[in-house]
């Protein structure tokens, strides 16, 4: 393997851990798939998360502004699939620190721990797990701003966009990995839901 494996590479390491998963799928947005992946699978050993966050940084390392501001940068994550992927490429970048914002439920905005604090200007890192809508990374970019902070970089694992994923417009963005799961809506628009397949609802 490749010091930055190849796209096959990486979905053939998640495959084998369990993460990619088939069957019939109903996502928080009410879409369906015949797909759905699940990081943290992937995550549980040791071997796998480091080679996963390792060339995940390789790539942010590529960009010689980031690569600058390495020892004042912070990694920041939505917890809780984020935090093992924030922890492997602030190690591996030997960044500065690392923030982690939460839900304290499913519907509630993202917001830091008590007493997190960033710095006015504090150069941040977005880092995740998976992306397919972007709403928790659009609402996270809102809060590091929101706190003076500023984001100079998306990254992530796995990007599998669904129909109108959030557009971070000309902000740096990295992924180790796309998958085009096939969504559909719930119902007659959903070969699945016509077949009768049983429906395993995902709530991330």
């Amino acid at each position: 393997m490749q010091l930055i494996p190849t796209n096959a590479e990486v979905l053939d390491l998640v495959q084998r851990a369990g993460g990619l998963r088939q069957g019939h799928f109903e996502y928080p947005s009410g879409l369906h798939s015949a797909n759905y992946i699940q990081m943290a699978l992937a995550m549980r050993r040791h071997e796998d998360a480091t080679l996963l966050s390792v060339a995940l940084s390789r790539l942010v390392r590529s960009n010689g502004e980031i690569r600058a501001m390495l020892s004042k940068l912070s990694i920041v994550a939505p917890a809780t699939g984020g935090l093992p992927v924030a922890y492997g490429v602030c190690e591996a970048l030997r960044a500065h620190q690392v923030y982690w914002a939460e839900s304290v439920t499913q519907n509630d905005p993202l917001n830091f721990r008590m007493f997190f604090a960033l710095e006015p200007g504090e150069k941040v890192l977005l880092v995740d797990d998976i992306i397919r809508s972007g709403r928790r990374l659009t609402q996270l970019k809102q809060l590091v701003e929101d706190r003076g902070g500023e984001v100079v970089g998306i990254a992530v694992l796995i990007h599998d966009p669904t129909p109108g994923v959030a557009d971070f417009g000309k902000l740096p963005f990295y992924q180790l990995a796309k998958f085009s799961s096939e969504y559909s809506q719930a119902g007659a628009a959903c070969e699945l839901c016509r077949q009768g397949v049983p429906l395993t609802k995902v709530w991330v």
